[in-house]
């Protein structure tokens, strides 16, 4: 998660965000209008860039388990002032928890280890997928 990413200093206005459908500036979606503080090139890293966005989108609550390999983007998450990282006990929970912050929220996030632990949090992604749930 260390790998550096070109200029995220938010100079430029932000562009409409196609994943959600939406413009930031459009009624009821869920991006948030401000621009970001500026990031120097020294601290800019591509968790540092996800830690954002998801503030940017209207998280303030991600669910983890920490494993080996999610520490350093973990750090990240920490580290930003509009998120609050939700220890969970096994990643099916946090999952869930993610489904259901979602389903009240309008977007949530879960941040996990790969290979077992991404495994297990698929079952979650499944059923909401099998529910008809928004991406």
């Amino acid at each position: 998660m260390d790998t550096h990413v070109g200029s995220v200093d938010g100079s430029a206005p932000a562009a409409d965000n196609s994943t959600l459908g939406c413009p930031a500036s459009a009624v009821g979606c869920p991006m948030k209008s401000g621009a970001p503080a500026p990031v120097s090139s020294g601290e800019a890293s591509l968790g540092r860039h996800l830690a954002r966005r998801l503030v940017q989108v209207g998280v303030s609550d991600v669910f983890a388990v920490a494993g080996d390999f999610n520490l350093t983007l973990l750090d990240h998450l920490v580290a930003e002032p509009g998120l609050r990282l939700v220890g969970c006990c096994n990643e099916l929970n946090a999952g869930y928890a993610a489904d259901g912050y979602a389903r009240a929220r309008g977007v949530g996030a879960c941040a996990v280890t790969f290979t077992v632990g991404g495994l297990s949090v698929l079952n979650a992604i499944a059923g909401a997928y099998s529910e008809n749930l928004p991406n």
